[in-house]
């Protein structure tokens, strides 16, 4: 029988594997060198055909596990029998945390902080735009928020891989430890006076992204030093929350 710490090690390393599925995605993850792999698992019942003998071959070059299962042991891993095409892989999420903090590792940053995000495909495109542009971390909520799944990924076109993660179980106490060792807290309203682009950013920047409804929480607005606007023409009231950060990481 198992002791304490082992048993406390392994779920502290299994509530870090997530499971996706599919042929390209499964073959995508693997030719990534960013992500760190488990395991490959594969139904007994596929036909030998070339994008899984490519998935085998790059599994065994980089000497992950293969187990293989019969079509309804593997459906109950992947989640999802409709779509996985008989393939499911076991990823390693990285995340900066409160063990490895974020902020010791940089002197200057721009953040975007997301509170209260609960589309998946949001938080993927959110993701994609701030890997592709000047954002150095994402911080993101373990509550009330969407998480990190097979969805998340195939929104965020595989660059969630290439971004770095905070996860906070407190937001409003994570962005107080960030704001009082002199990071600038920013809020977006249509009644702010100041244009996002005419903003003289701060060394450490963060941006606060609400949610898709009800906005940034008025808890969490309170703690904001500087409100910006982005000027919208035709009538138009609000954007899409990741158009929104898309034009952020593009700053």
């Amino acid at each position: 029988m198992e002791d304490s710490k082992t048993y406390l090690a392994k779920k502290a390393f299994f509530d870090k594997v997530m499971t996706i599925y599919g042929r390209n995605a499964v073959k995508e993850a693997l030719e990534d060198k960013n992500i760190t792999i488990h395991k490959l698992h594969l139904a007994k019942s596929n036909k030998d055909v070339m994008v899984l003998k490519q998935i085998k071959q790059l599994a065994q070059k980089k000497a992950i596990e293969i187990v293989y299962h019969d079509k309804q042991a593997l459906s109950r891993i992947s989640k999802n029998a409709k779509q996985d095409q008989g393939v499911a892989l076991d990823i390693i999420l990285e995340y900066f945390g409160e063990e490895e903090p974020f902020r010791q590792k940089h002197q200057d940053y721009r953040i975007i902080a997301l509170d209260g995000i609960t589309n998946p495909q949001n938080l993927g495109m959110i993701i994609r735009s701030c890997a592709a542009g000047n954002i150095d971390a994402i911080l993101l909520p373990t509550k009330g928020a969407a998480q990190i799944s097979p969805l998340v990924i195939k929104a965020s076109a595989g660059t969630l891989f290439k971004m770095p993660i905070i996860k906070t179980n407190n937001l409003q106490k994570t962005l107080c430890t960030f704001k009082n060792e002199g990071a600038t807290l920013y809020t977006l309203s249509s009644y702010a006076s100041k244009n996002y682009k005419d903003e003289r950013y701060s060394h450490k920047s963060i941006f606060i992204l609400g949610n898709e409804t009800d906005g940034v929480s008025h808890t969490i607005e309170a703690l904001s030093n500087q409100s910006i606007t982005i000027p919208m023409q035709r009538g138009v009231e609000s954007l899409n929350v990741a158009v929104t950060a898309s034009l952020l990481a593009f700053l």
